[in-house]
């Protein structure tokens, strides 16, 4: 416990607000917290060195790697597998700390690797890449409820999305859609549902709050084949499923920093709804094979899980606590499917949707006494103006006055928004 703190219980004390005897308890409890709380730095470090560990043993082998026989070589490739087996199992059978238990979960996994690597170069076994990141997954997903691993946890994460990228994506000429991400997202969803349950607040929670739906969205395009306009639907309808999932009472007292899905979503609904404010997207969206393509039936199974969650927060909520954000993906729809075929009115629309976000974002910034969603919400609208300026034929000093209209509108609404948040502090004060 800090000198600091025992410096103010001594002042408590002192001035007969707590007696001597509930300090003592005080300070009892808080040094027992603190004993039985990880050393988060350690577990840095701890994860670090396995990672140095593994990196040395792997550098010296391969240093004489070719004078080896075969036996040898495939002994030396098994040795990295037993010995990360070995840390681990200790670690679950003595309960070791969260260090120990972080720091082997990470030498397993790249052990793992290196042991499939070594083993396929060995005996010349054939693959590609995405075939190898598959199977390192596969076999290290269970690695991670055993070991309850953070560090494994994450590793699997960017792997998976690597192995999507990998397959659906850069090996473009195979035409392969990495179905087997989708297995590897909903295994980690258990683990992530535990942390969000008992560990809300903690760090690496806010890191997976981030992560997944930052995964997500990058995996999502190596499930675009021939129809890319459907790819539009498929981000706004999972867009819609991150803000939806942001809004749930599970995060009502996170920070919105802390909040990925919440942002992910609104960010990624405002970019692709300011592409359709113009003109030339829905001139060129309009085909009628999309009906029975891939991409559209990726699209639908995305609309029932996002309804089903607007549903539920509906249901739990009231629909008089939805707000626009929250049904964007489905009034994007409506005018994708039923509108397509015209450019005008679907511009339009989509121009005051956005415009009706901006203001919404503004609502919510004031009634929260939030500058960061206030601010948020000037610039969507501002951001709309601008497009519109510089895509109709408008003249200079219009547009001019408009900047000078925009800019004083952020200064009087932040000026506004700062006095009201002084009144309100001064009537708490004097109650």
């Amino acid at each position: 416990m800090s000198s600091k703190f025992n410096k103010e219980l001594k002042e408590l004390v002192s001035d007969h607000v707590i007696s001597s005897e509930i300090a003592d308890k005080i300070s009892q409890y808080y040094d027992q917290k603190q004993a039985n709380k990880p050393n988060r730095l350690f577990t840095i470090f701890g994860i670090f060195g396995a990672l140095l560990v593994g990196s040395g043993i792997i550098l010296m082998l391969a240093h004489n790697w070719d004078d080896f026989p075969r036996m040898i070589k495939t002994i030396f490739a098994f040795v990295p597998l037993i010995i990360g087996q070995c840390v681990a199992g200790f670690s679950i059978l003595k309960n070791k700390s969260r260090t120990w238990k972080e720091a082997s979960g990470t030498f397993l996994f790249f052990a793992v690797g290196a042991s499939i690597s070594l083993v396929s170069q060995i005996y010349n076994i054939s693959g590609d890449l995405g075939s190898f990141l598959r199977t390192w997954v596969l076999l290290c997903l269970p690695v991670i409820y055993l070991l309850r691993s953070h560090a494994v946890a994450l590793l699997v994460i960017l792997s998976s999305t690597y192995y999507a990228v990998e397959v659906g994506i850069w090996s473009y000429r195979n035409q392969s859609t990495p179905w087997l991400y989708e297995v590897f997202i909903m295994g980690i969803v258990p683990y992530y549902w535990l942390q969000l349950k008992n560990n809300l607040s903690s760090n690496a929670t806010t890191i997976f709050n981030w992560i997944i739906p930052a995964s997500i969205t990058v995996g999502l395009g190596a499930f675009i084949r021939g129809n890319e306009e459907l790819g539009f639907i498929m981000y706004m309808t999972l867009f819609g499923i991150f803000y939806n999932i942001g809004r749930l009472s599970i995060f009502k007292e996170l920070r919105t920093l802390r909040n990925g899905h919440l942002i992910i979503g609104s960010l990624g609904t405002i970019v692709l709804l300011m592409i359709f404010t113009f003109r030339w997207p829905w001139e060129e969206i309009y085909d009628k094979t999309m009906y029975v393509s891939q991409e559209f039936y990726t699209s639908l199974a995305l609309g029932v899980v996002a309804i089903s969650i607007l549903g539920y927060t509906v249901i739990k909520k009231g629909i008089r606590l939805i707000n626009p954000f929250q049904i964007s993906f489905l009034i994007f729809w409506g005018l994708f499917f039923l509108l397509s075929g015209m450019s005008t009115l679907p511009m339009i629309l989509t121009n005051i949707l956005v415009f009706l976000l901006g203001i919404t974002a503004i609502k919510i910034g004031a009634d929260k006494f939030n500058f960061g969603i206030l601010n948020y919400g000037l610039l969507i609208v501002s951001i709309l103006i601008i497009c519109r300026f510089f895509d109709t034929d408008v003249s200079f000093v219009i547009r001019g006055l408009s900047f000078v209209i925009v800019g004083a509108g952020f200064f009087m609404t932040n000026y506004m928004m700062l006095k009201r948040q002084q009144k309100k502090s001064n009537t708490l004060k004097t109650q």
